[in-house]
């Protein structure tokens, strides 16, 4: 096996391991917003097994400070979504999973911040898993309390799950050359066999002709 070929196996291997890790972590929402500019409300729900096809639909609710009950205020089906409340109006826009009914991701984000945007926003995946023989359906509910500041502070929420993103970016990467040196190892040594198993065979080729010209010379005798 020459070096090239090693090389592209090992290529090979990182690209699977790339692939295979799922890219999803179920990271909080900021919970603070400024006034007049724009916020991202994170909604994250992972699935367990990553393998098993799903597609999900997404539910936004609302409840300002001092109400009881929620209202809808967004949806996104199939691809399509649609502002349920006029406080919301032009403001809403999708900032989650694109190019997919396999919505893991079902951020928003929300322009124009004003302080009557203040209180508590609930998201709902409802996603239907599809095994071989049947399909299981479940819903998922992520909670963010929004406060709405008129200027920006560093909060310790916002401090830890940037600390956090940084430490999952650099495990994964990490993880990744752990892999690549496992691969590489594993088709080093594979390589080498193959070397090991023609030496041998070589050898035995020169003993099995040695044995039989020493044969010949001793019949000629």
């Amino acid at each position: 096996m020459t070096p090239v070929h090693l090389l592209l196996l090992c290529f090979s291997c990182g690209l699977l391991v790339t692939r295979s890790d799922g890219a999803c972590a179920e990271v909080d929402s900021d919970t603070e917003a400024v006034a007049g500019k724009g916020f991202k409300m994170g909604c994250i729900s992972c699935k367990k097994r990553s393998e098993v096809k799903a597609t999900a639909t997404v539910e936004w609710y609302f409840k300002a400070k001092g109400e009881v009950d929620f209202v809808q205020i967004y949806t996104y089906i199939e691809g399509r979504p649609s502002i349920e409340h006029d406080q919301f109006i032009d403001r809403l826009d999708w900032n989650g999973s694109k190019r997919s009914n396999d919505i893991q991701d079902a951020s928003i984000y929300l322009s124009n911040v004003t302080f009557n945007d203040s209180g508590t926003y609930r998201c709902f995946f409802h996603r239907n898993l599809v095994y071989e023989n049947y399909e299981y359906n479940t819903e998922v509910s992520k909670v963010v309390h929004l406060h709405v500041v008129g200027k920006a502070t560093r909060g310790t929420a916002s401090i830890v799950s940037e600390v956090m993103m940084y430490v999952s970016i650099i495990g994964l990467q990490v993880w990744l050359l752990i892999e690549m040196i496992y691969c590489y190892r594993k088709i080093a040594a594979a390589g080498e066999e193959a070397l090991r198993e023609a030496a041998n065979a070589e050898y035995l080729a020169i003993a099995s002709e040695s044995k039989d010209n020493c044969a010949g010379v001793q019949v000629g005798e």
